[in-house]
C-alpha cells in the first residue's frame, strides 16, 4: 500500500512554474482586457470604476449588452488575495454579455491590508451595488481566490443580505480555494496572517450553504493536484448538506486557460454559467 503525503505546500499551490510558459500570465490579459474595455466604452456600453465603498480599490466596472440586460454576473477575480485587479479581466465578460447579461468586475483592497474576511466583506457590497444597477437573477463566479469569496456569499453565514442572496440563481466557481487550512501552511501566509479562526469562519468547505444554492465547481484537467481536490472538496460536502453541486473537470486545460471559455458565448463554461 502506498500513501501520498503533501511535504512542500508552497509548490503545491504554485501555478506558473508548473505550465509551458506558465510565465506569461496575467501579463497576458492585461492587453485582451484594455481591448474589451475600450471596445465597449467606444459603444457606450461600459461604466468604469463606479464605487461600491470608501476605500479605494471599492472600485467596479459594469459592461453592459445591447439592449435590456437578462441579469447579472459578477466576476470575482484571484491573486491568492494579494494581487491583481479588475483590470486584467475585462475581456472575460465578452460571452456573458454576448447571451445578453450585464457584468460587473470588481476590485477589493487586498491583503495584508485587509484581511480574508474583510475582502468578502467588501464583495458583497459590491455585489450589492451593482444589483442596484441591473435587475433580474444574479450569477456569481470566481476564480481561484475569488471562487472562495463567491461561494463564501451562499453560505448561512454570508456578509451578503437576505434580499440580494435570493436573487443569486447560481454559483461557479472556478479552481476556488475553498478550504483555508492548507494555505496557511504556505509561506504566503505571513501576509495573509490566516489563523484556525479566520479558516474556520471564511473557508466555504467548512460552512453550511444557503438552502438556494444552486453550485457550480469548475476545474481544469492540467491544473495542480489541490486545485482539483478543493474543487471536488466543496461540491462533495455541500451535496452532503442538501445542495444542489455539480463538478466539472475541463480537460487539458491548466489555472490560467481555464478562464478562456468565459470569452465565448458558447463555451460550455458560459453555457453552464448561464443555465436556468
Amino acid at each position: 500500500m502506498s500513501y501520498f503525503t503533501v511535504t512542500d505546500w508552497d509548490a503545491a499551490y504554485t501555478n506558473g512554474a508548473y505550465i509551458v510558459d506558465g510565465d506569461r500570465w496575467p501579463a497576458a490579459w492585461v492587453e485582451p482586457a484594455k481591448s474589451f474595455r475600450d471596445r465597449l466604452t467606444t459603444a457606450g456600453r461600459a461604466k468604469l470604476d463606479l464605487a461600491y465603498g470608501p476605500a479605494e480599490r471599492n472600485r467596479f466596472d459594469l459592461f453592459l449588452p445591447e439592449g435590456q440586460p437578462q441579469g447579472l454576473v459578477v466576476f470575482v477575480h484571484g491573486g491568492y488575495w494579494l494581487q491583481l485587479d479588475k483590470s486584467y479581466w475585462s475581456h472575460l465578460a465578452a460571452g456573458s454579455i454576448a447571451r445578453g447579461y450585464a457584468v460587473a468586475i470588481p476590485s477589493y483592497t487586498l491583503c495584508p491590508e485587509n484581511r480574508i474576511a474583510g475582502i468578502g466583506k467588501e464583495i458583497a457590497a459590491a455585489i450589492t451595488k451593482a444589483a442596484e444597477l441591473v435587475g433580474g437573477p444574479i450569477v456569481l463566479t470566481g476564480h481561484s481566490a475569488g471562487g472562495q469569496l463567491v461561494a463564501r456569499m451562499m453560505t448561512t453565514t454570508s456578509p451578503l443580505g437576505e434580499t440580494i442572496r435570493k436573487r443569486i440563481r447560481h454559483v461557479v466557481a472556478i479552481s476556488g480555494l475553498h478550504d483555508l487550512r492548507p494555505i496557511m501552511k504556505r509561506s504566503m501566509n505571513e501576509q495573509l496572517r490566516i489563523d484556525a479562526t479566520e479558516a474556520r469562519a471564511e473557508s466555504p468547505a467548512l460552512l453550511e450553504p444557503v438552502e438556494t444554492v444552486h453550485l457550480t465547481c469548475w476545474v481544469g484537467g492540467a491544473e495542480r493536484a489541490e486545485f482539483v481536490r478543493q474543487n471536488a472538496l466543496l461540491a462533495n460536502i455541500w451535496t452532503g448538506l442538501g445542495a444542489a453541486t455539480e463538478v466539472v473537470v475541463e480537460p487539458d486545460k491548466h489555472h490560467y486557460s481555464i478562464l478562456d471559455g468565459l470569452i465565448e458565448a458558447e463555451h460550455p463554461l458560459t453555457r453552464a454559467l448561464l443555465a436556468e
